[in-house]
């Protein structure tokens, strides 16, 4: 581990983030973590193995689980038209759910960098009103089913709504119920609401950066930002406006005790035929492949095929991974803006994989 914590003891010495958390681990054990850093830089907080973080897209896979927890249970089919489950779906009907869950249904995408609100403001937030102005503003889709692969928060946030109408219950109840409380973990170190946000680490953007300067075209800065802490300039803490598309906080090591729970041969979670479904690369027009399965991408390091999924956005950013064929699974988070898929994974893991070979 030495190597790697060196890697990522640069990203906060160099300040490339205020605070790194890594893990890898099998099934069942930690094979190396490390944590380094600040939460909160003005009041000298170190991170630490109970200190939160935004999670973002990494929600999706959540989202896409519980559809196919939905699915077993003869609930609903992923290959009829979502339109038959939600009849509300603004996008016609010959979309079927499995097109959404693989972002190949052509549903438009927004900006959701702008797609938050604060915390002060959250129990009066009408999620409702949201989407509703959201579908009005993006009412047709880009392209036809399978055409091509597109990735599309607003199709997430109508797989929520798909959730809440076939459960009976709201999407965050379900999650919660079906998901966190099986892998026994409380909210307290995963949720869509932290009770209490003194531990949650403060989400940092840097200040000296080209995407600082077009931040204020998508937020307002003075609402949004609090005054600078040296290189950074922290958010007021805030939620994300749909809880399906990417509303989940939590500690790395619960990120770490759900991918575990994946890679379980019987997993209290998931089918194995399920399982399979859920990483099944999806193809679109002329068979061509997309890198996308049921949420989570596909990719190889080092010759080791893996998924992943990452979540960013203003303050944070963070990625989780599965390597199949090895067992093996690995989280990684950061209180600093992340605003694309960066695979910094594949920095990290490549140094464990390739210390297997000597």
């Amino acid at each position: 581990m030495d190597l790697i914590q060196g890697i990522l003891k640069r990203q906060v010495t160099s300040n490339s983030s205020p605070s790194v958390q890594y893990v890898i681990f099998d099934k069942d054990h930690i094979i190396g973590n490390y944590n380094f850093g600040l939460a909160d830089i003005k009041n000298n907080i170190t991170a630490s193995v109970s200190t939160t973080y935004h999670a973002f897209s990494v929600t999706k896979t959540f989202t896409a689980l519980a559809v196919l927890q939905l699915a077993e249970q003869g609930k609903t089919d992923i290959d009829q038209p979502f339109k038959k489950y939600l009849p509300d779906f603004p996008y016609g009907d010959e979309i079927t759910i499995r097109q959404v869950l693989a972002h190949s249904a052509g549903i438009p995408n927004g900006i959701p960098l702008s797609w938050i609100h604060l915390s002060c403001d959250h129990k009066s937030f009408d999620y409702k009103w949201f989407y509703h102005k959201l579908f009005l503003a993006h009412d047709s889709t880009d392209f036809k089913p399978d055409e091509k692969f597109a990735y599309s928060n607003l199709g997430y946030i109508l797989l929520g709504e798909l959730i809440e109408s076939i459960s009976g219950m709201s999407y965050e109840e379900y999650i919660i119920e079906n998901i966190v409380k099986k892998l026994g973990l409380d909210e307290n170190s995963i949720a869509f609401k932290m009770k209490d946000m003194s531990g949650h680490a403060k989400g940092y953007h840097k200040i000296m950066s080209f995407s600082n300067l077009i931040l204020g075209f998508f937020i307002k800065k003075s609402k949004y930002m609090d005054k600078p802490e040296g290189w950074w300039r922290p958010f007021k803490p805030f939620y994300v406006n749909g809880p399906a598309y990417g509303g989940l906080l939590g500690t790395p090591y619960a990120f770490v005790k759900y991918v575990q729970e994946i890679l379980k041969p019987a997993s209290s979670l998931i089918s194995a035929n399920s399982k399979k479904l859920l990483f099944k690369e999806n193809l679109v027009k002329g068979n061509k492949p997309t890198g996308m399965c049921l949420s989570w991408f596909s990719g190889q390091l080092n010759g080791n095929r893996y998924y992943t999924h990452a979540g960013g956005g203003g303050g944070y950013y963070c990625e989780i991974r599965i390597y199949p064929d090895k067992g093996i699974g690995s989280v990684i988070f950061f209180n600093r803006s992340g605003m694309s898929d960066e695979r910094f994974l594949d920095k990290v893991d490549y140094v464990y994989f390739d210390s297997l070979k000597s």
